[in-house]
């Protein structure tokens, strides 16, 4: 048995789930989910003890991957639509900022042009300042999606430090070029 997909996922008051075929949905003061589960795994919601129980059907290789996987990703919607995720984005280089305008996040960092992001749909952009991005939602891996496209367009770079970084990310430094003796 899986040591992850044997436990129950809690459903806090003001959380509906609904579970119709293979399809589970998660509605909550957020925002609501849906997720689509193979046919290897079977979900049940307990509405008297608000939980969610995960069963796979058979101990194929397949279903017992698949069976904390799947509890995995329902707990983190039950987390999405109670707290929801946030990723934070820092822009370190003399000259880069971010903005937002609309639905779209724009970047200066360092190229002949600025970089245009269409925010997608479900998530919610800010820049608290020029330097900093805030990116939140419901879905953990569309946040997470979004927050890794925006630091690929201009990762950190090892000498200077210079890039999009998570907050907090620490960034290995080299040394430069030794001097000729």
């Amino acid at each position: 048995m899986s040591r992850i997909g044997k436990l129950p996922v809690p459903v806090e008051d003001g959380v509906n789930v609904t579970v119709q075929d293979k399809t589970i949905a998660v509605e909550g003061k957020l925002g609501k989910i849906d997720f689509n589960f193979r046919p290897e795994i079977d979900v049940e919601y307990d509405a008297e003890s608000k939980q969610i129980k995960v069963t796979r059907q058979d101990d194929e290789r397949l279903s017992k991957a698949l069976h904390g996987v799947t509890r995995a990703l329902i707990s983190n919607m039950v987390e999405g639509v109670t707290k929801g995720f946030e990723k934070r984005l820092e822009i370190v280089g003399v000259g880069y900022l971010a903005a937002v305008d609309g639905n779209t996040l724009q970047l200066r960092v360092g190229f002949a042009n600025e970089v245009h992001m269409p925010i997608p749909e479900g998530l919610t952009v800010t820049c608290p300042d020029q330097t900093h991005v805030s990116i939140k939602g419901v879905d953990k891996q569309l946040v997470g999606q979004f927050a890794a496209a925006a630091r690929s367009v201009r990762k950190p770079e090892p000498y200077k430090g210079k890039g999009i970084r998570y907050e907090g990310e620490q960034i290995r430094k080299k040394d430069g070029k030794a001097s000729a003796k």
